[in-house]
Parts: C-alpha cells; structure tokens; sequence
C-alpha cells in the first residue's frame, strides 16, 4: 500500500485465490471514493488483508499512469502461476468498499446459521442475502474465526470467549444460530488443511447500534483527516480579469461527509491550491499549501442531484484577486474555507519546489514488480 501516491496492490479472488495468484497493481482515480465500515475512508485507513470490492476502469491516460499498464485483453490470460481473470487492465479504482459498506450500500445482510468451535476458533456457516428476503435457498459460505474476531452489540466490544461464556456459543462443538442477521467484516488469512480460497471473518456486528457506531468513528476519523489535506474538485471554468483577477468554477468530488460540505457557504472566505492526479499539493514554501493556494470569497454554491459516482453534485463559484498556476479548466485541486485549519504535511503528502521533479509530479510504475 502507497498511501502517499494512492495506489497499492490487490489479490483477484479466483479458485487459487491466495496460493498463487500474485497481487496486482492498482491506483486510485482522483474521484475515486473509498469506503470502510460504511462509511468515508482514505486509502491508509484499510488494514492489510482486507477483502475488498471493486469497481475499475483502463487508464484514462496511459502514459502517466503510477501502475502498469496492460493489455486489455489482460483479463482473459493466466496471470503468472495464477488464474485466468486474476490481472486485470482494469486497474484504476473508481470504488473501493469493504464487505459492510458494500453490503450497506446494496441493501444486503448475512444470515448466520451455524458454528463450530474449538479452542477459540472455527468456522461459521453464513449467507449473504438482501436485507427484507424471506428466501432460504440462498448459497452458503464458509467462514474461518479466531479469538482476535472483534464482535461489536451496541457500544460493547465483544471477543469469541465473551459469546461463550454468556452462553452464546458453545465452548466446543456445533450450534445452529438459526439464520441471526449480522454485518461481517471479511479479511483472508492462511489457514489449515490446504484451503487457501476460505475467507475470514475480522469483525462482526451483532445490531445497526453497532455498526453505526463503527461508522460514526470512521467517519470522524476521515472528516479530521479531510480538514488537514482539503476537499479534492477539478475546475470547469476560469473566466480571466486583469491583473490576477479570475472568477473560478469547480466541482468537488464525492465520498465525503455532507457535513464538510455544509462549511462551504455563499460569502465564506475560501483556499484553493492545484494538486496532482495523486492529489499531492503544490507546496513551493515553508508555511505549507496555504502560502502557494489562491484566496477569495465564494460567490455561489449549486447542487445538482443525481451526480455520477466520484461527484458530489456540489459546485463553486469562487473569486480570486491572485490566480496561480495550475488552476485551469479540467485540472485538479484541493480546496478549503478559510475557517479550517492551517497545518502541514508530511513530506511525502506534498511535491516541493513547484514540483520541479517529474518523478513527483508522476510516480513510475517502476516499483512493481514485473509478472
């Protein structure tokens, strides 16, 4: 995982999923919305191992594309020593969501039906269905716990022995669990007996109290980290006055919490600084991206329902008396009130001096290996 850069590596699920199928690289698109425990997250956010679901397009511009690009008919080769369909081209994320987001998101839930347990571990058999089914024929998984499952019910933390020891579950055996509807939070990791295609269970919400708590602690955790880095957009249009003087429309993109998008009112003060595909600022000073950015007032902010995935729907009209390089129509920005914070950034979340490195300005996809 380069959070940094927003790209990392994924496993394709397959027959040999996890045996010999190689990770395949991937990168963010700068719309691409992230999501973990139903709600918005940042790339660095996920946990390594974390099962994820996907949906990617070929580089919209292959020659500045961070990862490999392939060929597009990638998908219907073996991938090394692995499976068909395991490398795909498709290697730029518009979405990237785990197991209870997705499930949230589409209205789904799992059914648990049985356990068996020995020792703190063992397995859980579970379908996944729509959330108002009444259908029972639904397909069943497989899935491995241990001790380290987090079980969450209401504001409590729960682990394996807390269910066994309530009586919950059994200490060693089987248990029906008579179709209990949960959320999962779904990991992979090696397990015994040759089964290298079984997932894991990392979390399971016993209640929507549960889960929505989970949610709200990301979400405060992702709102933090937005107030600190800025709200991602691209421009639509720049009209040109004298002497500096632009009047700027832009759209910010998707998979924020509306809250954040409520501070940007008609009149409020506003920071806008040109940022790469990678959305690393511009940072040509020592007082950090807000030295560099462009200043003004918003004139005008408009909503169009309906948006695609990666818009917010949410568009401004902002004036500046000093337009800066980098802010022109189809480019991308950050952006900000002026009541938000003014903090730095790490090294690596920034590109020096006017990005005068082309390596900054575009990562190579040299760090990946060649399969």
């Amino acid at each position: 995982m380069d959070h940094a850069n927003r790209r990392g590596s994924l496993r394709i699920e397959s027959e040999n999923a996890f045996r010999k199928n190689e990770p395949q690289p991937f990168a963010l698109l700068p719309y691409a919305i992230v999501r973990y425990q139903g709600a918005p997250a940042d790339l660095r956010d996920i946990p390594l191992g974390t099962m994820m679901h996907v949906r990617a397009f070929l580089p919209p511009e292959p020659r500045i594309s961070s990862v490999p690009v392939l060929r597009v008919d990638n998908k219907e080769k073996r991938g090394g020593r692995g499976d068909v369909g395991t490398a795909p081209a498709e290697n730029h994320i518009l979405l990237l969501e785990d197991e209870p987001s997705h499930c949230r998101r589409e209205g789904l839930v799992w059914k648990l039906n049985e356990v068996e347990i020995e020792n703190y571990e063992g397995l859980i058999l579970a379908s996944r269905v729509p959330m108002d089914s009444t259908d029972g024929t639904a397909d069943e998984e497989t899935l491995s716990f241990d001790a380290a499952t987090r079980i969450w019910r209401g504001r409590e933390r729960l682990g394996v022995a807390d269910l066994i020891a309530e009586g919950t579950w059994p200490a060693k055996g089987k248990k029906p669990l008579d179709g209990q509807v949960v959320q999962l939070g779904i990991s992979w990791k090696p397990t015994l007996g040759g089964v290298f295609t079984r997932f894991h269970i990392s979390d399971i919400w016993l209640d929507d109290t549960a889960m929505e708590r989970s949610a709200q602690v990301q979400t405060e955790t992702h709102k933090a980290f937005i107030r600190s880095r800025w709200v991602p957009g691209w421009i639509d249009e720049v009209e040109y006055g004298q002497f500096g003087h632009a009047t700027v429309t832009a759209t910010l993109f998707g998979g924020i919490d509306a809250s954040l998008y409520a501070d940007f009112t008609r009149g409020a003060k506003m920071l806008m600084n040109p940022v790469e595909n990678t959305l690393k600022h511009t940072e040509g000073g020592s007082a950090g991206p807000t030295q560099m950015s462009a200043r003004g007032s918003i004139l005008d902010v408009s909503k169009t329902e309906g948006a695609p995935m990666g818009s917010s729907g949410i568009q401004i009209r902002f004036e500046t008396d000093l337009i800066t390089e980098g802010i022109r129509p189809t480019r991308v920005v950050r952006v900000r009130p002026a009541s938000w914070p003014d903090v730095h950034l790490p090294r690596e979340e920034y590109m020096r001096d006017g990005a005068a490195s082309v390596d900054e300005r575009f990562p190579s996809p040299d760090i990946f290996p060649k399969y």
